[in-house]
């Protein structure tokens, strides 16, 4: 499947094909996950009468409810028909493709048995699959699978939100303790400092001062009254407090803005990093941004990095961001680093083999450097091959997976790991566990077979921009491509940015109403990509008169692009299409 394939590897026995080519033996896969339930049901309680007889079953009342049902089923199977045809090699659209076999045999196996994973009395294997796997995606970002924790979540915003919860209740306890300190003992109070004392500090603390539990939650804005907390800490510093603030660079996912919004921090609370010119977060207006919060004595709820942003598969520079907040460490600040790896973090799939030649060091240094994160989310259901929904929120440790911890009194307290005590979401369906699990223990999440799946995704984007280059002059690539996905403007030398931009927007429209090629756009705004729009402009001479910029986005996910025949038929037919819709 790739360039960098050192080892044999049948890759395509691992998707079904864009023509059911291997659907003879998924048909007896299936037929198998069927017979393997119904004499499941039938050798339980052997003994037990049936419930619906074989007189029953023969009546002409429940004859005509079944064709009732099989009637609509084939109704459904019809609209089907019309559903977006992800699986193509045709659809490069979206950050989804073709799901793979295990995946989906996992997921359709486990879906039969129903577990709610939310406690093991009711998903005692679904439970065991999701701690497995969730170990063995800690290990692929390079977290210590033994000491990680996590769980799957319904897809990454979820995940994300997650992480600002656990954030915040690492905060909420530092800034209590301070506070209690504060009025109890007199100790000086500087609200910054006090939030970001980490764990183990505020375990320390805690005991050598002598802190009740009950003084600290009267002095949570969490669990007491936020409004009267903020009006003591203000008293206590002799300024208002204006809580915390949460650091996002401009290529963050729109769900960091509904995590504002949905914990009450508020939009001023809501702040962006200015990107460079390469779309990534501008290092020194990250430190300007932290400096900024700490002049003003709000604490820094989170910082995020993206590893793989939903508009161009860009990678920030994760060990950087990990480098500077490392040295704040070490000055008794201990900030919460999280990176959003909903798409990205499945490229850490190449690192340790051949394979990771298709990033750029930098790429390579920014995906190894997760690891050195509180947190990470991560999107099976994206670059997985997983089906919907399925996100997951790991952490590096115990310490840092801490929530707040409900009781449910018809639940058995007694079980210590399940996770329903903190988590966002209360039930949590096991399938999109086992479908990861599944897929974990055919394909892994290493460079041997996994890895090369992704190469060979990244090998497509280079040879097919290659091709589009070549193929139409208009074609203005966005630079750099870190990963598998590419985008580009189509504009001539010289022109305004207004008319390359009517004319991109011009041809998605066109593709948008033609069945043959699936594409997706993205508009990069100049609040966050002010220097990036500069520096495309650039390229071609172009003249910039609006504040945004359309690009065409293309994202080479579908496995099968580096078969020959499928690239030989389908690039020239989609540069003859392309060409045509240009006026």
């Amino acid at each position: 499947m790739s360039e960098h394939d050192d080892k044999p590897f049948a890759a395509d026995a691992y998707f079904l094909g864009p023509k059911s080519e291997n659907g003879s033996w998924v048909r007896g896969e299936f037929q198998a996950i069927l017979d393997h339930w119904f004499d499941w049901r039938r050798s339980l309680f052997a003994e037990d009468p049936e419930a619906i007889s074989p007189a029953r079953r023969l009546s002409p009342e429940f004859l005509r409810e079944r064709e009732v049902l099989g009637q609509e089923l084939r109704n459904l199977l019809d609209m089907l028909r019309s559903e977006v045809p992800k699986f193509t090699p045709r659809y490069i659209g979206h950050m989804v493709s073709e799901l793979s076999l295990p995946a989906l045999l996992g997921h359709f196996a486990t879906l039969l048995h129903n577990p709610n994973i939310t406690s093991r009395e009711v998903a005692k294997i679904g439970a065991k699959m999701e701690s497995e796997a969730i170990a063995m995606l800690a290990g692929m970002v390079g977290f210590d699978s033994g000491v990680a924790q996590g769980h799957f979540t319904g897809g990454g915003t979820m995940a994300n939100f997650e992480a600002v919860w656990r954030a915040r209740y690492r905060l909420d306890h530092a800034l209590s303790l301070a506070l209690v300190l504060a009025e109890r003992d007199g100790d000086p109070l500087d609200p910054f400092m006090a939030a970001h004392m980490g764990w183990r500090e505020f375990e320390r603390i805690e005991v050598e001062r002598n802190v009740d539990e009950a003084d600290l939650r009267a002095a949570s804005m969490v669990l007491g009254n936020p409004f009267d907390v903020a009006r003591r800490i203000g008293k206590c510093t002799g300024r208002d407090y204006l809580g915390p603030v949460l650091i996002t660079p401009g290529n963050k996912h729109f769900s960091w803005q509904k995590a504002a919004n949905l914990f009450g921090l508020g939009e001023d609370s809501f702040w962006n990093t200015p990107l460079d010119q390469e779309g990534r977060v501008d290092l020194t207006a990250l430190e300007e941004r932290i400096n900024e919060a700490r002049a003003l004595g709000r604490p820094v709820l989170a910082v995020i990095s993206v590893a793989g942003t939903t508009e161009a598969g860009e990678i920030d520079p994760v060990d950087k961001i990990a480098d500077k907040l490392e040295a704040l460490k070490a000055k008794n600040i201990h900030i919460w680093h999280h990176v959003d790896a909903a798409y990205g973090g499945f490229f850490c799939t190449l690192l340790g083999g051949k394979t990771e030649d298709v990033l750029e060091p930098a790429q390579q240094n920014a995906l190894r450097a997760i690891s050195r994160a509180q947190s990470v989310t991560i999107d099976p259901h994206k670059l997985g091959y997983v089906p919907y929904s399925c996100g997951a929120f790991i952490t590096r440790d115990e310490h840092a997976y801490r929530a707040s911890s409900f009781q449910a009194p018809y639940i058995d307290r007694a079980d210590v790991s399940d996770k329903w005590r903190c988590t966002l979401e209360g039930s949590r369906s096991g399938a999109g566990a086992a479908a990861t699990w599944l897929t974990g223990k055919t394909l892994g999440f290493g460079p041997q077979k996994f890895g090369k799946i992704i190469a060979a995704g990244i090998d497509a984007r280079k040879v097919f921009t290659k091709a589009l280059i070549k193929a139409i002059p208009l074609v203005r690539p966005l630079r750099p491509a870190d990963t598998n996905i590419v985008c580009f403007s189509l504009a001539k030398e010289g022109e305004t940015l207004s008319q390359s931009n009517a004319r991109t927007l011009a041809v998605y429209a066109r593709f948008q109403a033609h069945p043959d090629f699936s594409v997706s756009k993205t508009v990069l705004g100049a609040a966050s990509y002010d220097a990036l729009i500069d520096q495309h402009l650039k390229g071609h001479d172009g003249v910039r008169d609006e504040d945004s910029l359309a690009l065409l986005r293309l994202v080479f996910m579908n496995p099968f692009w580096t078969n020959p025949e499928t690239r030989d038929q389908l690039t020239p037919e989609f540069m003859g299409l392309l060409a045509g819709f240009i006026e």
